[in-house]
C-alpha cells in the first residue's frame, strides 16, 4: 500500500557533499514525522536527523551543522543533504516515516535503504 524510494546515495571524497532524497508513494492520507537513519557495517542503526509535519528538526550531535532534513509536504518528500562528509559518515542511509493511510490505519515505514561511501 505504501512505498518508500530513496536515491541519491554514492561515493564521495571527505570533504564532499551528497543530497539524498526519499520519496513516499500509496494510499497515503498524511504523513507525520519522517526521518533519515544509518547503519554502519557491524553497527546498530541509529537516528540521523528527524522533521516533523510543522517543520521542526532534531538531529544526533556528530551531524549538527553539516547535515540539513528538509520535507516537501506537496510531494511526500524528505531530503538530507549532507555537507563536509567524513569517512565515519559511511553507512547504509536509511528513510523512516510515520504517515496515516487514506484507510485511517497508521504505519510506520522503511526505504530500502541507500548507501553512502566518505573515502579518498
Amino acid at each position: 500500500q505504501v512505498q518508500l524510494v530513496e536515491s541519491g546515495g554514492g561515493l564521495v571524497q571527505p570533504g564532499g557533499s551528497l543530497r539524498l532524497s526519499c520519496v513516499a508513494s500509496g494510499s497515503i492520507h498524511s504523513i507525520d514525522n519522517m526521518g533519515w537513519y544509518r547503519q554502519a557495517p557491524g553497527k546498530e542503526r541509529d537516528l540521523v536527523a528527524v522533521i516533523t509535519e510543522d517543520g521542526f528538526t532534531n538531529y544526533r550531535d556528530s551531524v549538527k551543522g553539516r547535515f540539513t532534513i528538509s520535507r516537501d509536504n506537496a510531494k511526500n518528500t524528505v531530503y538530507l543533504q549532507m555537507n563536509s562528509l567524513k569517512p565515519e559518515d559511511t553507512a547504509v542511509y536509511y528513510c523512516n516515516v510515520d504517515l496515516t493511510l487514506i484507510s485511517r490505519a497508521k504505519l510506520n515505514e522503511w526505504g530500502q535503504g541507500t548507501p553512502v561511501t566518505v573515502s579518498s
